[in-house]
């Protein structure tokens, strides 16, 4: 499963703007690694740079010190539309009738195919093949008097996820979705504001936690202070699980739940439902990490870090030749034989999405002398795609799509297989069922879905 994007910005004079975003992107790495990019304003400019890469690949001082300003936005990118070219790279900063904007989002535009037609009618020209380049446009497009109400006209418009940090010359603005789908907090910082997708940027840079954008909120930030103008809700709200599951950072806490505890509550409650004899437990690094002490937690049977992560493994530009290529999961993960030798091991693990990767460690387990392994997922069979976001699989390719239970753990090589129950993780998240989207489980969609745009669909065609 591929990661969201990550979103950062901050209205703070008298502040080095451009080095607070550069470590607000840091701590959300996780959240997207194809590219990187911060902008700035001044009051009468925006000076943007982005860039391939991650954020310790991207950035340097000289190029800090040319992104002069009081306000700036940043983002990570992981593409769930358009390529992983660096014209696709964010904040993209678009031209209107109404002006200039900067603009990151994370999310995905469902009906964003018809926008682009009716908006290319209209003779918008666009740059990338990404549908944030269409909420660009829309809000440009405009005929509002104010950017506040610009944006609103675009909410309007928009179906399906998108959380935003939006910038113009003298303004800041975060914007989340009617249902909430995508995380977005806002913070104080010195008598500034600061956005972050997670809770965990506000940390490393000094800010406080004030509150979270409420779906369907537009929050306008200037020198005038904090404004806050909200849409009406669909009725119900729908945040990600896999927030909770994968996606966030552990220290990270969003509707008032720290994300560790809830992954150590998963895994303790995957204990009750599935236990077994066994001698030692391992969580998958790092995201099963928390469950994996929750279930030893529960279950008496000692947790160990018989599998372990190379955490300086990222992404790469130098293309391995056939030999390391053969090696596959090995170059992230690498087994301890002194502690696997003879054991009968419980494997936790976040998900299992299309099976590729979960055969692999459990034979690299096999290989380092574990006498028996059971697997444990803190998720539930995935089974339908996501279409607001997340670069999940087809679903096709979805090995809970056309497979059961049994059949999968045949598959992937385990032992025995259990997936956390849907009871078991809503109370492990300890909020409300009806706070979340769990569609990719049970294919019920918070909005109607029409069939899968192809990712490319929006890219221009270059010569």
């Amino acid at each position: 499963m591929k990661e969201c994007c990550a979103l950062f910005g901050v209205y703070a004079p008298g502040e080095d703007v451009a080095r607070l975003t550069y470590f607000g992107l840091y701590s959300q790495q996780h959240r997207g690694q194809e590219s990187s990019g911060i902008a700035t304003a001044d009051g009468k400019r925006i000076h943007v740079y982005t860039k391939t890469g991650l954020v310790s690949q991207v950035y340097n001082e000289e190029v800090l010190a040319r992104l002069w300003g009081n306000i700036a936005i940043g983002h990570n990118r992981y593409s769930t539309t358009g390529s992983s070219s660096p014209a696709n790279a964010q904040p993209i900063v678009t031209e209107g009738p109404a002006g200039r904007i900067a603009l990151g989002h994370n999310g995905n535009i469902t009906n964003a195919q018809y926008l682009h037609n009716e908006l290319e009618q209209q003779h918008c020209n666009f740059a990338t093949g990404t549908d944030s380049e269409i909420i660009a446009h829309l809000i440009l497009s405009s005929t509002k008097k104010t950017w506040a109400n610009r944006i609103r006209y675009a909410m309007k418009r928009l179906e399906g996820a998108y959380s935003l940090v939006l910038m113009t010359e003298d303004g800041l603005f975060g914007v989340r979705d009617p249902l909430g789908i995508r995380p977005l907090c806002l913070g104080r910082l010195d008598g500034g504001w600061v956005l972050a997708s997670e809770s965990c940027a506000l940390d490393h840079i000094g800010a406080k936690f004030h509150r979270e954008v409420e779906p369907g909120e537009v929050v306008a930030i200037d020198s005038s202070g904090m404004r806050s103008y909200k849409e009406k809700q669909l009725g119900k709200r729908s945040l990600c699980i896999f927030e909770y599951i994968y996606f966030a950072r552990p220290d990270s806490i969003m509707e008032g739940r720290r994300i560790y505890l809830a992954r150590q509550a998963m895994g303790a409650r995957l204990a009750q439902e599935h236990p077994v004899n066994a001698d030692l437990v391992i969580g998958v690094p790092d995201s099963a990490t928390a469950a994996g002490i929750g279930y030893s937690i529960e279950s008496g049977i000692p947790f160990t870090e018989g599998l372990l992560k190379n955490r300086y493994v990222g992404r790469t530009f130098i293309e391995p030749d056939q030999r390391i290529r053969e090696l596959g999961v090995k170059l992230k993960f690498n087994p301890m034989p002194e502690v696997l030798e003879g054991k009968r091991v419980v494997l936790v693990d976040d998900s299992i999405v299309r099976g590729t990767t979960t055969p692999r460690v459990i034979s690299l387990l096999r290989r380092a002398g574990a006498k028996e392994i059971h697997m444990r997922i803190c998720a539930l069979p995935i089974r339908y795609p996501c279409f607001f976001g997340v670069d999940m699989a087809a679903k096709w390719e979805l090995i809970a799509s056309h497979k059961e239970v049994p059949e999968i753990a045949d598959y992937i090589g385990a032992d025995s297989l259990g997936y956390l129950s849907m009871e078991g993780l809503i109370e492990s998240v300890a909020l409300p069922k009806d706070l979340f989207c769990l569609a990719c489980f049970t294919g019920e969609y918070p909005i109607p879905v029409q069939l899968e745009m192809d990712k490319l669909a929006l890219e221009p065609v270059r010569e």
